[in-house]
C-alpha cells in the first residue's frame, strides 16, 4: 500500500482536519464532551505525534502509522447487515451484560443507555454525558494527559463516543460486563474513541474487553479510557487484544484509586500488527492494591509495546507488575515500566518484573523496568529477563518420550500460563488458556472469530 503524499506535515495536517470539520465533531455531542476539544487541540498542535525521541515511545515509531490514507468518519455509518451473522464471541459460553462498539461509535439495536436492575448503567459515553452529567463532573478529561502526550490530546479532541459504565455504591455486579469493539471498513481508517468507568465506594465489577477485525483494510485505532475507583471499590478489568496484522493499536488506560480499593488488570496482545498499550495507575488513597499483569504474543513483523506507570502517592499501599512475552520470526517488543514512590509514600510494597522468551535470533526485545524511589520505609523490586527456552527442562522432557515441538510448546505455555491464570472469571480464564495454546501452536494466525476469512 502506498503511503500518501503529504503537503503538511502529518500533526498540521490533522489539526486542519478537526478545524475543517469542527461542526460536524461537535454536532449532537454533549457540551461536557466538547468543551475540552479547543483545549486538547491547540496541545496536539503543540506537541504533535510523538517520535522516538520521546522516551516514554523510544522503542516505537508511531508517527509512520499515519502516513496512510485513513477515512475519518465523524459519524455512525449507517450497517446494512446483521453483526450476530458475521462476528462470533470467542468466548460464547460466558453469561455477560453486553455492549458493542463499531468503529468507535456504541451500536445499540434499542437504547443506548441500558440501566440494570442492579443499578449499573452500560451505554454510549455520548448519551450518557448528556443524562448523567453529575457522573461525568470532576472525571471526565481528569486523568488523560493531554499537555504531556499528543496522541492522548489529538483523541480528547476527536473523540465522539465510546461506552460509559457506571457501577453504584455498595453494588456487586456478579455478571462480567463485556465490551466488544468491532472494527469494519471497505475503506482503510481511523478510529477515535472514549471510555469512561466508575465504581464507587463499596462497589465490584468485572469488565471485559475484546477487540476484533471484520475486514482486511488498514485499521489505527486511538483509544482513551478513564478508570475511577472509590472507597473500597473492586474492579477487575481484562482487555483482549485479536486483530489482523493490518492493523495498529494505541491504547491509554488511566486508573485512579481511592482508599483500600482493589484492582486488577489484565492485557492480553494474542494477534495485531502494531500495538502500543499506555497504562497509568495513581494510588491516591491509604491501602489501595494494584496488581497489573500483560501477555504479548508476536510472530511475522508484529509489534508490542507496553509502557506502564504506576504512582504509589500516599502511604501503606502495594502494587505488583507482571508482563510476559514470547516473540518469533521478526517479531519487536518493547516494555518501559515505572514505579515511582512519592516522598510521603512510607509502607509502600511494589514489585515489577518483565520476562521474554526470543524463539529466533532475529527477534528483538527492549525492556526498560524502573524505580524511582523518594521514601526511606518502603519495600520494592524490580527487573527483567530475555532469554531462550530452558534446554534442560527441554532435554529432561525429550528424555521422558515428549516430542521436540510437544516439549517446546509445554515449556511456553507454562512460561505465559502464569499471567493466564490470574485472570479470576473461570470460564473466561479456560477460554485464554485455549486461546494462547492455539496461537502458540500457529493457530491462531488470524482474526477466527470472524468466518469472512478476510485475510
Amino acid at each position: 500500500m502506498s503511503e500518501k503524499t503529504k503537503t503538511l506535515p502529518i500533526h498540521e495536517e490533522l489539526v486542519d482536519l478537526y478545524l475543517n470539520n469542527l461542526d460536524l465533531i461537535t454536532e449532537g455531542s454533549a457540551d461536557l464532551l466538547n468543551q475540552h476539544r479547543e483545549e486538547a487541540i491547540q496541545h496536539f498542535k503543540l506537541l504533535g505525534i510523538p517520535t522516538t525521541k520521546n522516551e516514554k515511545y523510544k522503542y516505537s515509531k508511531i508517527d509512520n502509522l499515519f502516513t496512510y490514507d485513513y477515512e475519518k468518519y465523524f459519524a455512525p455509518k449507517k450497517i446494512t447487515f446483521n453483526v450476530d451473522d458475521i462476528f462470533r464471541c470467542d468466548i460464547p459460553e460466558l453469561d455477560t451484560h453486553l455492549a458493542l462498539v463499531l468503529n468507535g461509535f456504541y451500536l445499540s439495536k434499542t437504547e443506548k443507555i441500558t440501566t440494570l436492575p442492579s443499578g449499573v448503567i452500560i451505554g454510549s459515553i455520548a448519551e450518557a454525558a448528556k443524562r448523567y452529567p453529575e457522573y461525568f463532573k470532576n472525571r471526565y478529561n481528569t486523568l488523560a494527559e493531554n499537555d504531556s502526550d499528543g496522541l492522548v490530546a489529538l483523541n480528547t479532541a476527536f473523540a465522539q463516543d465510546g461506552i460509559f459504565i457506571y457501577v453504584p455504591r455498595n453494588v456487586a455486579e456478579s455478571k462480567p460486563i463485556q465490551i466488544i469493539n468491532l472494527l469494519m471498513s471497505n475503506e482503510n481508517q481511523l478510529v477515535q474513541y472514549r471510555n469512561l468507568i466508575v465504581v464507587e465506594e463499596g462497589a465490584q465489577a468485572n469488565v471485559l474487553v475484546c477487540d476484533h477485525t471484520l475486514s482486511p483494510n488498514r485499521f489505527l485505532s486511538n483509544v482513551v479510557t478513564e478508570i475511577f475507583l472509590g472507597d473500597n471499590a473492586q474492579l477487575e478489568f481484562v482487555k483482549m487484544q485479536n486483530e489482523h496484522n493490518d492493523s495498529a493499536q494505541l491504547t491509554h488506560t488511566y486508573v485512579l484509586q481511592q482508599r483500600d480499593s482493589r484492582l486488577k488488570t489484565n492485557m492480553l496482545s494474542l494477534h495485531g500488527g502494531f500495538i502500543r498499550n499506555n497504562l497509568s495507575v495513581e494510588l491516591a488513597g491509604e491501602g489501595a492494591d494494584a496488581q497489573t499483569y500483560g501477555l504479548y504474543l508476536t510472530d511475522r513483523t508484529q509489534h508490542t509495546d507496553n509502557y506502564t506507570y504506576i504512582d504509589h502517592a500516599v502511604p501503606n499501599c502495594t502494587s505488583n507488575e507482571l508482563y510476559k512475552g514470547i516473540l518469533d520470526d521478526q517479531a519487536t517488543g518493547a516494555f518501559n515500566g515505572k514505579i515511582m514512590v512519592r516522598r510521603d509514600a512510607q509502607k509502600t510494597q511494589a514489585y515489577q518484573s518483565n520476562n521474554n522468551l526470543l524463539l529466533t535470533a532475529d527477534a528483538r526485545m527492549n525492556t526498560k523496568p524502573q524505580l524511582e524511589i523518594y521514601a526511606d520505609d518502603v519495600k520494592c523490586s524490580h527487573g527483567a529477563t530475555v532469554g531462550q527456552l530452558d534446554m534442560e527442562a527441554l532435554f529432561y522432557m525429550r528424555a521422558r518420550g515428549i516430542g521436540e515441538r510437544e516439549a517446546k510448546l509445554l515449556l511456553m505455555f507454562g512460561f505465559v500460563h502464569e499471567v493466564v491464570k490470574q485472570i479470576s472469571i473461570d470460564t473466561l480464564r479456560e477460554r485464554i488458556d485455549d486461546m494462547v495454546n492455539k496461537r502458540l501452536r500457529g493457530e491462531l494466525s488470524r482474526c477466527h472469530n470472524c468466518p469472512m476469512h478476510c485475510c
